[in-house]
């Protein structure tokens, strides 16, 4: 990768000085980025002497950004947003040739990561009959098992449609969600006054915390049972009842949101991981170039905002490497 702005200021030295600024630690650093402890305390190195200050406090356990360094991180940041955009853009384009696909996308993403993925889609594939549906994740697993679907992005199935191949994008974990101020100190068990919203059964969520309430030996009358997140949220924020939830789904409740605090979930850690299916003669570059643009879609509008409102999370929100990730970092 080439140099650019100042001698010693490369691309890898961003992400390094980006990532360390999260974990705190050269080894956790080295481990997510695919390098050795050394070449990221080189990097390090190189970008400080490039800048003229000191960036990390190496004497913190775990380290810490200099003040020099806290003023650099968001002009890092917003440089590597702008060059991942431009990477993006340069993979997205060789798809002219392409005569038809039908892609479903999971009702979670409408209103945010859909109409970016659409747009972008629509621009590559100028020769290309395109066909979008939204809708829940059981009704896509139903239509892409069908080959009614080429594509589809929503919760992954147990098991998965028959006859496709699978690639994650980000695992949501679940997550308590009370009304604001609720003690949640006693455990499930000290939630008695406030009725328990059940999702519709039907949906991957409505199963999986089906499955988790009767492993957790609670015994919730069935009085409120949905498939809005919306409404679920309501009647959260009024103070009506609590839920299990997700991140995504919390980040999705808009004007609800800030009356509902959100704790982790007592109890083993379970999630929804979010996937893209794509059939078995979808074999080539393309779903790879898909799944790329949507972990960066969910991370901007979704994992990221979470994990603000929501430190506690750390990394178990963050969208899966995919191929072309392990990719460029093995070429820097």
């Amino acid at each position: 990768m080439g140099d650019f702005l100042l001698k010693g200021l490369t691309l890898r030295g961003l992400e390094v000085f980006e990532t360390l600024a999260h974990t705190g630690s050269v080894a956790t650093t080295a481990d997510r980025l695919g390098m050795s402890a050394p070449a990221v305390s080189q990097q390090l190195r190189n970008l400080s002497l490039a800048l003229g200050v000191d960036l990390i406090d190496h004497s913190r356990r775990p380290m810490v950004l200099t003040p020099a360094g806290r003023l650099f991180l968001p002009r890092a940041q917003a440089a590597l947003s702008a060059l991942r955009a431009g990477q993006r853009g340069l993979s997205m384009l060789d798809l002219s040739e392409l005569s038809a696909l039908s892609l479903g996308v999971i009702e979670d993403f409408e209103n945010e990561v859909t109409p970016h993925l659409a747009t972008d889609l629509a621009e590559a594939m100028t020769q290309c009959a395109f066909r979008l549906v939204t809708g829940a994740s059981h009704a896509l697993h139903a239509q892409i098992a069908r080959r009614e679907l080429d594509i589809a992005i929503c919760a992954a199935g147990s098991p998965d449609p028959s006859g496709t191949l699978t690639h994650p994008l980000i695992d949501d974990p679940y997550v308590l969600a009370v009304p604001k101020g609720t003690d949640v100190s006693g455990g499930l068990n000290a939630l008695g006054g406030l009725t328990f919203l059940r999702r519709d059964p039907d949906q991957v969520m409505g199963q999986q915390i089906d499955r988790y309430i009767t492993t957790a030996g609670l015994h919730l009358p069935h009085r409120f049972q949905m498939d809005s997140n919306q409404s679920i949220s309501a009647l959260v924020a009024g103070g009506t009842g609590w839920t299990i939830t997700t991140p995504l789904s919390l980040i999705r409740a808009g004007r609800f949101a800030s009356a509902i605090d959100a704790h982790p979930l007592p109890g083993p850690a379970m999630a929804r991981r979010i996937v893209l299916y794509a059939t078995g003669d979808w074999t080539g570059p393309i779903p790879d170039r898909i799944a790329e643009r949507a972990r960066e879609l969910i991370e901007d509008h979704f994992a990221a905002p979470a994990r603000a409102r929501m430190p506690w999370l750390g990394d178990q929100f963050r969208p899966h490497p995919g191929p072309s990730d392990a990719q460029f970092q093995a070429e820097n």
